[in-house]
């Protein structure tokens, strides 16, 4: 019971100040309608988090409203979504999500080895950019026995690049695009690194791009047990003294699909069959968004622009090289596919 308190009240600060910022956001958003609630909170968090609010006191409650309370949006978003508009990206959307990994993952390894970084960092590189930043660094790390210095700058130059990325591709899905639902939503989310700036830049352009371009996230995240395997076998072909035991860890280890991602498909399971009413869907909508703007307030919150600076220029060299193979790759085979 004591730890539970404890957990609470160092939650607590960090999600007062996401809070805040997300109803003044939503306040704000009534008087630039066309601007909208997501971007007012990802800016005016960059704002507060940058200038007032990035003690440490914060950090553990920001975390908690960017990841815990994102993953319950994206459960809720399944509550309004029938299989049938999952059914929307089609075998082409799959393949065009297998073959941008791919892609992704060549390129990364490539440029990485170009620029005379180790093969470990290269490999955290590929997986975090290919599936779902962080936790994909994070399951892939133990796999290929990186240590923790390659495992954090590895995260910190996925994030930034994702940040980047998360404003430019929605402008491109306008100047390619025309903000079309399909497309646009299969350039953000089968680029973006993490879950939470794929909502957010989803949520730039519309509410039908930003549920579309979740679906093309969740799919990409699927395939991150077959990610990690890959890279272990990888791995073991340098390493043979340890392939015996690195095989078992990739069979035995907590590499699995996230629980938001199952829950997902459950409630878009139960609405599809009207277990789901229309009217509990429509709460579940509303109760989704809300919680998806406490997050994307968190996720401004947590940018921080010094981190930004401060990248060595080899590392900036990368991120970029990797942002852009990743953008000419989706637009070839979204021309080809979709």
């Amino acid at each position: 019971m004591t730890s539970v308190v404890k957990n609470i009240k160092s939650i607590l600060p960090g999600f007062i100040v996401a809070l805040i910022v997300a109803l003044s956001s939503m306040f704000l958003a009534k008087f630039v309608p066309a601007l909208g609630a997501a971007p007012i909170a990802i800016f005016l968090g960059m704002f507060v988090g940058n200038i007032f609010l990035n003690q440490k006191v914060f950090q553990r409650g920001y975390k908690f409203s960017e990841s815990d309370l994102l993953s319950y949006s994206i459960v809720l978003l399944g509550a309004t979504l029938s299989i049938s508009t999952i059914s929307e990206i089609g075998l082409n959307g799959v393949m065009f999500i297998v073959l941008q990994m791919t892609a992704t993952i060549i390129g990364a390894l490539y440029i990485g080895k170009k620029l005379g970084f180790a093969q470990n960092f290269r490999f955290l590189m590929a997986s975090g950019n290919a599936v779902c930043g962080s936790s994909a660094i994070a399951a892939t790390a133990p796999v290929i026995d990186a240590d923790d210095n390659d495992k954090g700058i590895a995260i910190t130059i996925v994030n930034v690049t994702g940040i980047v990325l998360m404003f430019l591709l929605p402008l491109l899905g306008d100047i390619l695009y025309k903000n079309d639902t399909l497309h646009t939503s299969a350039i953000i989310g089968g680029i973006l690194q993490s879950m939470g700036q794929v909502v957010a830049s989803g949520a730039m352009v519309n509410e039908g791009v930003k549920d579309l371009s979740t679906i093309f996230k969740i799919v990409r995240i699927i395939f991150l047990v077959v990610v990690v395997f890959v890279f272990g076998h990888l791995k073991n072909k340098t390493n043979k003294e340890i392939a015996v035991e690195e095989v078992e860890d990739v069979k035995n280890r907590k590499i699995k699909v996230p629980w938001y991602v199952i829950g997902f498909f459950i409630m878009c399971g139960l609405f599809s069959v009207n277990i789901i009413s229309s009217d509990l869907s429509a709460l579940c909508k509303e109760v989704s968004k809300v919680l998806e703007i406490i997050a994307l307030a968190a996720i401004g919150l947590r940018v921080n622009i010094r981190e930004l600076i401060k990248q060595g220029k080899n590392a900036t060299l990368y991120a970029m090289f990797v942002g852009l193979v990743q953008i000419v790759s989706a637009v070839i085979l979204i021309g080809i596919l979709l």
